[in-house]
């Protein structure tokens, strides 16, 4: 259910960014996840069509783009992807180092707002 503020926070931002270039009408919302992120993009675009309603992004699509786990490994500096749902232990793939600092792959952001 933690997509409802998500969304909400979502809304806020498109219709700000609709409102300040004067737009007539938000047609899509494109969204950059990461894949820890376990929001649904089922249920964002369901709140946000429920959110929407009566406003400029009434019927607008969202669009998500999953943004992958990466890691740098703390011994030779190589960056590299994890498949977070399938790994036990992070190992560096260059040089088998098992200390790593997590990159990329929890935040997420509005990326582009399409507007007529």
């Amino acid at each position: 259910m933690h997509e409802l503020p998500v969304t909400e926070s979502i809304l806020r931002i498109v219709l700000r960014h609709a409102e300040e270039a004067k737009a007539g009408k938000v047609v899509s919302v494109s969204l950059r996840i990461g894949e820890m992120s376990d929001v649904i993009d089922e249920w964002l675009q369901r709140y946000f069509d429920y959110l929407s309603k009566g406003t400029l992004a009434e019927g607008a699509e969202l669009r998500v783009e999953r943004v992958p786990v990466v890691f740098r490994c703390e011994v030779c500096g190589e960056s590299f992807q994890v498949n977070i749902r399938e790994v036990k232990d992070v190992v560096c793939p260059a040089c088998g180092g098992g200390k790593a600092k997590f990159v990329s792959g929890r935040k997420f952001f509005v990326k582009a707002i399409e507007v007529i």
